[in-house]
């Protein structure tokens, strides 16, 4: 096989690995738009000693965003460092989603609020981690 047709087979890590973040984002922002402006809550939440902090779609797309871009670049870290880098990463990322559910132990929101926000996380790790790690090692970084 020459490399024009290798290259052509194999999928681009980059570009692969950019279009899993913009999928995550799209659902998180699926996620925000069914559950503000049509289901109608108000996602709104309150930690003690803060200002109430009112969760719109530009937040949840930034901060989608950056979470996407961190994990990405610790996938792509730990994949240079380790030879069992994506298996770590997976367990990293498991992780950090469990552990992005410890602030709805003390803050305050209406149920639906909660369930919207919830599901918001639970959507992100299930597109995000399975959408970076289908990309094969070894694949085309440019």
């Amino acid at each position: 096989m020459t490399d024009l047709q290798q290259k052509t087979r194999t999928p681009n890590r980059v570009g692969a690995r950019a279009l899993a973040v913009a999928a995550t984002v799209a659902a998180a922002a699926l996620v925000w738009l069914v559950g503000e402006p049509l289901l109608g809550n108000d996602l709104v939440v309150e930690q003690p000693g803060q200002a109430p902090l009112d969760l719109n779609l530009a937040s949840f797309v930034i901060i989608t965003l950056g979470a996407s871009l961190a994990g990405w670049a610790a996938l792509a870290l730990l994949e240079k460092i380790t030879r069992y880098g994506r298996r770590i990463w997976t367990g990293l990322a498991v992780a950090v989603v469990l552990v992005s559910f410890l602030p709805f132990l003390s803050a305050q929101m209406t149920t639906g609020s909660a369930v919207v926000l919830a599901l918001a996380h639970l959507v992100v790790g299930a597109v995000l981690v399975p959408l970076l790690l289908r990309v094969p090692r070894g694949s085309d970084e440019a």
